[in-house]
């Protein structure tokens, strides 16, 4: 299949002119651009402007709202519940990751739970957000009922969300240390991404619609509608069911399950936790640790030749660079939804954005 390779400030650009001409208005348009550009740059091509499509599918349908912002419906000191009110999740979730920054400052730990948002996007860049203003997170992530893809452990159909959790802190070297894994086998989007491509997905992630393993993406997809795995048997399961828990059932925003009154949109809810080092250690132990620690995992001797230790968010890291030289890889199928989705809001595909590989 063919690749296309776009600069990462004109793709912005093009994306921000799409969201614009949806109606988002003020910010929105480019905080949504820089945000999927951004999963782009990082090689979570499956929350990346492979989603624009989608959200614009969503919004003409009323499932996701244009211009809305973080609503703070509880306010407790340390805790806040954050109320979406179905807006653009990237949008909702930043403006809360500001809030809660506020508050873990001043409290020395917070918390906050975001219910009823739109999809988050890529979660990483929450406890990313955090981590450069110097705080730790961690942060657990649920669908109320839309995003059920997920057989349990011994399950063959879908039952659970695919269920992120990431975390995030300060680096030694300034770059922030981010963990970001979905429980299931594989992210949903890696299997659009990889149907797009015409490729298969490796053994043990889905299932096909008899809960038979496949590796085709396609018996994913198909109807009777196939699974994703949980990636580790129980212990993936386990994490998943606790995901729905802290996400969804602590944060009001409901678990899984698909008799809810928002089963029929994509909401996310996410339970966010932040600390501040400093209010633990006031002589920065922890910085000092923490790069101790970052250098002692990476001197362990590499299990394979040529290979090396890479702390969390570090291939990432790598990646943004490559990309950033190269311009962002999109293969036919995604730039054709894109293309797709910009005439059909009015916007006129540049001739000249990005070149064919």
């Amino acid at each position: 299949m063919r690749m296309r390779r776009v600069g990462a400030g004109p793709l912005t650009d093009f994306v921000t002119a799409i969201f614009a001409a949806a109606g988002s208005s003020k910010d929105e348009p480019r905080i949504l651009a820089e945000h999927l550009v951004e999963a782009n740059l990082l090689g979570h091509d499956s929350h990346g402007v492979i989603r624009v499509a989608k959200y614009l599918t969503w919004l003409a349908a009323g499932e996701v709202l244009a211009n809305r912002h973080a609503d703070v419906v509880i306010d407790r000191g340390p805790l806040l519940v954050v109320d979406g009110g179905f807006g653009y999740g990237q949008v909702i979730a930043r403006e809360t990751m500001t809030l809660l920054a506020e508050r873990c400052r001043s409290c020395g730990l917070a918390a906050v739970g975001i219910r009823n948002t739109g999809h988050l996007g890529r979660i990483g860049a929450w406890p990313e957000q955090l981590a450069r203003a110097g705080l730790v997170s961690v942060h657990f992530v649920n669908t109320s009922g839309y995003g059920i893809l997920v057989a349990p452990h011994g399950g063959s159909d879908r039952r659970l969300s695919a269920n992120p959790i990431a975390a995030g802190a300060p680096g030694p070297d300034g770059r922030p240390l981010v963990l970001d894994i979905a429980t299931s086998a594989i992210a949903e989007g890696k299997l659009q991404v990889a149907r797009n491509k015409g490729e298969t997905v490796p053994p043990g992630a889905i299932l096909d619609g008899a809960g038979r393993p496949t590796v085709a993406p396609e018996a994913f997809y198909a109807q009777p509608p196939g699974a994703i795995l949980p990636f580790g048997g129980h212990k993936g399961s386990g994490l998943s069911f606790f995901c729905e828990i802290l996400a969804g059932s602590l944060t009001g925003g409901l678990s899984s399950h698909p008799q809810n009154p928002t089963a029929k949109r994509l909401v996310n809810n996410m339970l966010s936790i932040a600390f501040d080092p400093g209010a633990f250690d006031a002589t920065d132990g922890f910085g000092a640790d923490l790069a101790r620690l970052s250098a002692w995992v990476k001197a362990s001797p590499p299990s394979a030749p040529g290979a090396e230790v890479l702390l969390p968010g570090e291939i990432e890291a790598r990646t943004r660079m490559e990309r950033e030289r190269q311009g962002v890889p999109l293969d036919d199928e995604t730039w054709r939804q894109l293309s797709g989705a910009a005439m059909g809001h009015g916007i006129t595909v540049p001739a000249d954005l990005g070149e064919t590989i």
